[in-house]
């Protein structure tokens, strides 16, 4: 994973005016900044600590279609296609990408019904997902134990390596003229006049035409600043690698509260279901909007009574500051939480049981990240209505690595004023505040 540690590798210097300014490099702004520099548009991407050091170089590595609610499955089909073809696009080896297809299985009628519904889903968007009786899974996961009743596969799914991934696509985008800046926090919004005028970052003030706010898990706490709320809370996520391992699973797996897949260095990529949130101000404030979420999250979401002192929605966090001054994007720079011990603990237990050919494979690395959740677990994508030219691609909710290169096409096009080729009103910000019901996407 990259960490602040990491060597910086995009340290350009700052133009005195872009055409667009980019806050955050993590997937959904690199991807942005890249068909934006494709289309001949001038960019400035901006980056506290280091491009993908957050979240976008500690998910899974799946590039999954399956079980995606179904206003985003259009956009996350887009995204394949993308993905198919970024290695040959850019020259990067590093963005290639493994059809290798998604298999989730089911070790209850409750989840079975829930995969039939979602096939439903599937076929109405003409995807390759199908379902699996008992007999189909032990055939196509033979070194996989367990009673399965059942499953469902999409065959065109795949992975990536997010760590080697993302950089690759910002040295693409670099390469087509964007500039990019890590170690180089954007404080505020340049407002003259109360119109967005460019912004101002540490090193010094941007002016540009339009803005895109795409950082992650400090989205909500940037645009509370500006004046505009984001409802957002955060939660830890723990993934675990194996060392090298023999090929006993091939596509990415979702068992019972166990999630693997193979990488490219010859190990597997091992997660759980259990996830954490730090209590703080943001949960009291958004804990209305989030109830039906948190209710469905119950069982696998641990609740901590505070998170590490700096991070978005910690006690003491601060709410609001000037251009003048240090801000909190200067005093962490890279999200960078321990890992959780109990999911450890689940991991090491689960693994052996599920996958016995790995049991004596042993483990190489522990890691965590800080996913950004929405009340609905969907993105927010769009123009902010109270501030024209600020434009938002942030609460991409733990789907955002797969999803991400679609993302930053819709968002390319936005900022250009062209239609975006997707029906985006599930993304809308003002869904949170108009009276519309929140239903959280199926998984």
């Amino acid at each position: 994973m990259i960490t602040q540690q990491t060597p910086a590798a995009f340290c350009d210097p700052l133009p005195d005016a872009v055409d667009v300014a980019i806050i955050g490099a993590g997937i959904a702004g690199t991807a942005t900044a890249y068909f934006l520099a494709r289309a001949g548009v001038s960019v400035l991407l901006c980056e506290k600590g280091r491009v993908a050091g957050e979240q976008s170089s500690r998910n899974w590595g799946w590039v999954r279609q399956q079980g995606r609610d179904e206003a985003e499955l259009p956009i996350m089909i887009e995204a394949n296609r993308l993905w198919r073809g970024l290695a040959k696009e850019t020259g990067e080896p590093d963005l290639a990408f493994t059809p290798c297809g998604c298999v989730y299985v089911a070790p209850d009628p409750q989840k079975l019904a829930k995969f039939e519904g979602w096939c439903e889903t599937a076929r109405r968007h003409q995807l390759d997902t199908r379902m699996l009786t008992g007999d189909e899974v032990a055939e196509l996961l033979p070194g996989v134990a367990g009673e399965w009743i059942g499953g469902m596969v999409t065959p065109s799914d795949g992975r990536s390596e997010p760590q080697t991934a993302v950089p690759a696509l910002a040295r693409a985008a670099k390469r087509l003229g964007v500039v990019i800046a890590e170690n180089c926090a954007v404080r505020t919004l340049d407002l003259q006049g109360g119109r967005l005028a460019g912004i101002v970052t540490e090193q010094g003030r941007v002016r540009c035409g339009s803005v895109v706010l795409a950082g992650g898990a400090w989205s909500g706490a940037f645009a509370g600043n500006a004046g505009i709320e984001v409802p957002q809370l955060l939660v830890r996520a723990t993934v675990m690698r194996t060392g090298p391992a023999p090929p006993v699973v091939g596509p990415n797996v979702s068992l019972a509260g166990l999630a693997l897949r193979r990488r490219g260095d010859g190990g597997y990529t091992v997660a759980t279901g259990l996830a954490d949130h730090f209590v703080g101000p943001p949960s009291f404030r958004h804990a209305l909007r989030f109830r039906k979420l948190l209710k469905r999250s119950a069982r696998e979401l641990r609740l901590l009574p505070a998170a590490p002192t700096g991070y978005p929605g910690a006690w003491g966090a601060a709410r609001r500051w000037t251009a003048d001054a240090e801000t909190p994007f200067e005093r962490v720079r890279v999200l960078d939480p321990v890992p959780s011990r109990p999911a450890i603990r689940r991991i090491r237990a689960r693994l052996p049981e599920y996958v016995p050919a790995l049991r004596d494979v042993g483990f190489a690395g522990a890691w965590a990240g800080m996913i950004d959740v929405t009340p609905d677990a969907v993105p927010v994508l769009g123009e902010v209505d109270a501030m024209p030219g600020l434009f938002v691609a942030t609460g991409l909710s733990g789907h955002g690595f797969g999803i991400g290169p679609a993302v930053g096409r819709i968002a390319a096009d936005m900022v250009q004023g062209r239609a975006p080729g997707q029906d985006l009103d599930r993304f809308r910000l003002r869904r949170f505040f108009d009276g519309s019901a929140i239903v959280p996407g199926p998984y």
